[in-house]
C-alpha cells in the first residue's frame, strides 16, 4: 500500500528546500539533535521491530542499528560547521588578482532507498549525512522488514514535518513509482542487480547516485595467521545477523597448511558463541523470509559439509555452517551468499589467493589475516575492494573517519562521517575576478597572439 502520491510530497519538499531553511547550519544541528532524541525515545520499539523482522538479538540490534547511529550523529554535530564552511583554494597565476573558493551546497530533495538486513541503521545513517548537508529527504524503507519500516515511518512523522523529511512505504512497485520522479540525488543500499535498475532509472533524469551494493567479500587466511584471534573474528563477522551482512566474509581463502587447525578453531568458536544447538541461542538471528531461506538451502547441496548444515524452515533457521571442496563454478560461489554458510577454498601460495580474488568482480570488503606486514601490503597492493580490514572483519564499517562504500560491482560513492556529508553536497567552485585590471590578451580579435599565449603559459607553469 502506498502512503502518498510522491509527486505531491516532492512538490512540498521542493518548496521547503526553496525556502532556504535547510541551508542554515544551526537549523541542521537542531534537526540532528531531534533525530538523536527520537531514536532514543523509540529504542525499545526499534529493538522489538528488529526482533520481529529478523529475530535479531538485543545486543546485535543495539550495536549495529542504534549505538552506531548515536556516534555518527555526535560526530556530525561536532564537525558540521567546518564541513559546511566555504574553503579557500589557490588561484593560478593566469587569474592574477582573483580569488578562488569551494562552496558546499546541498543537492535539494534526496531519495534514500534502504534494505532489510540492517533496516533501521541503513535508513538512518545516510539520513544523517543528508540532513547535515542541508537536504530534504524522502526515505523508502524495505517492505521485507515491515515492522522496522513501520517504526521508521512513525518516528519520522513525529520528529519532522513531512515537507522536510518523509517516508514512503510500499512494495516493489512503490519503489518503481518513486524512480519515475525526478530527485536531486538518490542513495541506494541493496543488491547489485537492483543497483543496476536504480542507476538506469536515475540516468533518465541525469540524477547522481550513490550505490551501496554487495558482492562476495573474500577473507584470506595465510599460514602465519594467529588463529586464536582470527577464527574468533571471522566467526563473529560471518555469523553476526545470521550472515545477512553486506560486508560479511563471504568465503575463506585458506592456506592449505593450516586448514585442520582453522576448522578446529572455527568449530570451537561457533560452539562457544551459540552453544550445542544455535537454534536455542538468544544470540543468533534468523533468515529474513522463506524465499531467502530456500535460496540458502540450495547452497547446502554444494561441496562437503564440515560443520553445521542444520535448518528448520518454519523457524527460518539455518545453523552456522562451513563447507569445503567447492569449485568456482558451484552455485555457492556464483552469487553473494548473504547467510550463515562459509565456503573454504585452499591455496598454497599467496599469489594464488590474490589471483582468485582478482579474477572476480571487485568486492565491497576484503579481509586478510597474517602476521607478516609484507603479506599484508602485498594483498592490499595487488587487490581492489571497497574497504576492508587486516586481522579483523566488518569493524571498518564502525569508523566515522573511514569512507564506507564499494567499487565496481560492489557500488559507487561512500558515506559515514565527512564522506557522508560530501556525498550529499555539491562542491561548487567559484572564482572571484578583480576589477583592478583587465587583461586584453584574451579578447577578440586575437590577431597573432598564439606565440604570446604559449610564452605566457610557459611562464606561469
Amino acid at each position: 500500500m502506498l502512503t502518498k502520491l510522491p509527486s505531491q510530497s516532492l512538490a512540498r519538499q521542493r518548496a521547503f528546500f526553496a525556502s532556504g531553511k535547510t541551508r542554515d547550519v544551526d537549523f541542521r544541528i537542531v534537526q540532528l539533535k531531534k533525530l538523536k532524541e527520537g531514536i532514543r525515545k523509540y529504542e525499545p520499539e526499534i529493538m522489538a521491530a528488529l526482533y520481529d523482522d529478523l529475530r535479531k538479538p538485543p545486543f546485535e540490534s543495539y550495536a549495529s542499528e542504534i549505538g552506531i547511529l548515536y556516534t555518527e550523529i555526535d560526530h556530525a554535530i561536532r564537525n558540521i560547521r567546518s564541513w559546511a564552511r566555504s574553503r579557500r583554494v589557490a588561484t593560478p597565476l593566469i587569474h592574477f588578482l582573483s580569488r578562488s573558493r569551494i562552496d558546499q551546497q546541498p543537492y535539494g530533495v534526496v531519495l534514500i532507498i534502504s534494505p532489510w538486513n540492517y533496516p533501521f541503521q541503513l535508513a538512518m545513517a545516510p539520513l544523517i549525512g543528508a540532513i547535515a548537508a542541508g537536504n530534504c529527504v524522502l526515505i523508502k524503507p524495505s517492505e521485507l522488514s515491515p515492522a522496522t519500516a513501520s517504526i521508521i515511518d512513525k518516528m519520522i512523522r513525529e520528529i519532522f514535518p513531512s515537507d522536510y523529511i518523509s517516508v514512503f512505504q510500499g512494495e516493489a512497485e512503490a519503489t518503481q513509482t518513486l524512480l519515475e520522479e525526478k530527485f536531486d540525488y538518490i542513495f541506494f543500499t541493496g543488491s547489485t542487480a537492483v543497483g543496476r535498475i536504480i542507476m538506469t532509472a536515475a540516468a533518465l533524469h541525469l540524477t547522481p547516485v550513490t550505490l551501496e551494493l554487495g558482492g562476495k567479500s573474500p577473507c584470506i587466511v595465510h599460514e602465519d595467521a594467529r588463529l586464536n584471534y582470527g577464527a574468533k573474528r571471522i566467526a563473529w563477522g560471518k555469523f553476526f545477523n545470521a550472515g545477512q551482512t553486506c560486508i560479511a566474509p563471504d568465503y575463506v581463502l585458506l592456506h592449505r597448511k593450516i586448514k585442520e587447525r582453522f576448522v578446529e578453531k572455527m568449530t570451537g568458536m561457533i560452539l562457544a558463541f551459540y552453544g550445542e544447538n544455535p537454534m536455542k541461542s538468544p544470540d543468533y538471528a534468523r533468515i529474513i523470509n522463506a524465499r531467502h531461506f530456500d535460496r540458502l538451502i540450495r547452497f547446502l547441496k554444494t561441496g562437503r559439509m564440515i560443520s553445521g548444515g542444520d535448518y528448520h524452515r518454519e523457524e527460518l533457521y539455518i545453523s552456522p555452517t562451513m563447507i569445503d571442496q567447492v569449485t568456482p563454478d558451484d552455485p555457492v560461489m556464483q552469487e553473494e551468499i548473504f547467510g550463515p554458510i562459509l565456503p573454504i577454498i585452499e591455496y598454497d601460495e599467496i599469489d594464488e589467493a590474490i589471483a582468485f580474488v582478482n579474477q572476480r568482480p571487485r568486492p565491497l570488503a576484503l579481509y586478510c589475516f597474517s602476521e607478516s606486514v609484507k603479506i599484508q601490503d602485498k594483498v592490499l597492493g595487488e587487490t581492489s575492494s571497497g574497504g576492508g580490514c587486516i586481522n579483523d572483519t566488518v569493524s571498518h564499517v564502525g569508523s566515522q573517519e573511514l569512507p564506507f562504500g564499494g567499487i565496481g560491482d560492489s557500488g559507487m560513492g561512500a558515506y559515514h562521517g565527512k564522506p557522508g556529508f560530501d556525498t550529499f553536497s555539491h562542491q561548487r567552485g567559484i572564482l572571484i575576478r578583480s576589477n583592478l585590471v583587465d587583461m586584453p590578451l584574451r579578447y577578440p580579435p586575437y590577431r597573432d597572439r598564439v606565440s604570446l599565449l604559449k610564452l605566457l603559459f610557459r611562464i606561469i607553469r
